[in-house]
């Protein structure tokens, strides 16, 4: 069996670039060369913190009975080299993006059309087989290094979506986003876009102490930038409002004090929708919650139809999120590790999305 080149991930702090066997087509799959991979804020969590979405030895994943050793990489791009039996609407050489969400299609949450909620290795490879239900074809304005970029921006997006605030966003509403890292900036730009007006768009504040990464918010359309340190956020956010606080807040950074801020923030009856991932427990305030008639809600990673429709909007030009990309790399075991996620941790106001380029613009071309 011909081998390949693959980043694998063994557990804390050990990552390796192995050569393992290529996997094969099968029936209703499509085969795909990799192109572009980026490094997600969850990767960083398992290299730091040792085995917890990964599964670690004796402990296999439910539905795909994988372990670690587990080749890295849920956001990427690349071009069809094959499609499996049954496969009709594919062809080889099509540039796609892939959405790498693991479901059954059997539990009742999958029932319910809710695969993000199901009770399914990556694309740090030179070839990966996917589901063909996995596969969305790029439009032909959409390069491949963009194409990497689309499932962070439907997470945001997912969240947006459906967030309990009217749809398309009026002009004006007062949005709260606590934290300008990948996720705050997919937030932004999912507001942008599913706003009435491109003209007159809602009002984004964005709470954000590191002044990289509120330069990076303010590029991608965020309109009032607070640092929390420095500036009380309630204070500022009754001034901006005219005192009627904000309609809705999301919270990207996922500590004690974005929460108790968002909460502070909001408007009685209005909610905060949380995206980030913990590390550590939370303290939830109940009296803000129950005497002003607040929500607090959870979003987990998007829903079967959001990877399209970010695609149609980035096609439209309503986001635009090249910006996003902050460095690019080759695809070695030094160059993941130094360059890929020690830079992303040293220097994480200034890093956004780091790509890994696996094949490139010349994915899927015979060598």
């Amino acid at each position: 069996m011909a081998k390949m080149k693959a980043i694998r991930y063994y557990g804390k702090k050990d990552i390796r670039l192995d050569m393992i066997d290529e996997p094969q087509i099968k029936p209703g799959w499509v085969k795909i060369a990799p192109a572009y991979v980026g490094i997600c804020g969850t990767d960083l969590h398992e290299y730091l913190g040792g085995n917890n979405l990964i599964p670690a030895p004796g402990c296999p994943h439910g539905i795909t009975g994988e372990t670690s050793p587990l080749t890295l990489g849920h956001e990427f791009s690349g071009v069809i080299e094959e499609v499996g039996e049954g496969v009709t609407d594919l062809q080889h050489g099509r540039n796609v993006c892939v959405q790498p969400t693991i479901y059954c299609n059997d539990c009742p949450a999958c029932k319910r059309d809710l695969p993000n909620c199901c009770s399914w290795g990556g694309g740090l490879s030179e070839h990966v087989v996917v589901p063909r239900p996995a596969v969305w074809p790029l439009p032909n304005s959409v390069p491949l290094e963009i194409g990497a970029l689309v499932e962070p921006l439907s997470v945001g997006y997912h969240a947006v979506s459906i967030a309990p605030i009217p749809h398309p966003i009026p002009a004006g509403l007062p949005i709260l986003v606590l934290g300008g890292g990948p996720i705050g900036l997919a937030v932004i730009q999912a507001i942008l876009a599913q706003s009435a007006s491109p003209d007159n768009p809602p009002q984004i504040i964005v709470s954000e102490p590191s002044t990289a990464r509120s330069n990076f918010a303010q590029q991608f359309g965020a309109h009032h930038i607070i640092n929390p340190i420095t500036t009380d956020l309630y204070t500022a956010i009754l001034d901006l409002t005219s005192n009627h606080l904000c309609a809705i807040a999301f919270d990207c950074a996922g500590t004690q004090s974005s929460l108790d801020a968002a909460l502070r923030c909001i408007r009685p009856r209005s909610t905060v929708v949380n995206i980030a991932v913990w590390e550590n427990r939370a303290t939830l305030d109940m009296n803000e919650i129950v005497f002003r008639e607040r929500s607090y809600m959870g979003v987990a990673t998007f829903s079967n139809t959001d990877f399209g429709e970010v695609l149609k909007r980035i096609d439209e030009g309503r986001i635009k999120p090249k910006g996003m990309i902050t460095r690019r790399i080759k695809m070695g075991e030094r160059e993941v590790v130094e360059e890929g996620f020690r830079a992303l941790i040293e220097e994480k106001d200034s890093q956004v999305k780091v790509l890994v380029e696996v094949g490139g613009e010349g994915a899927g071309k015979k060598k």
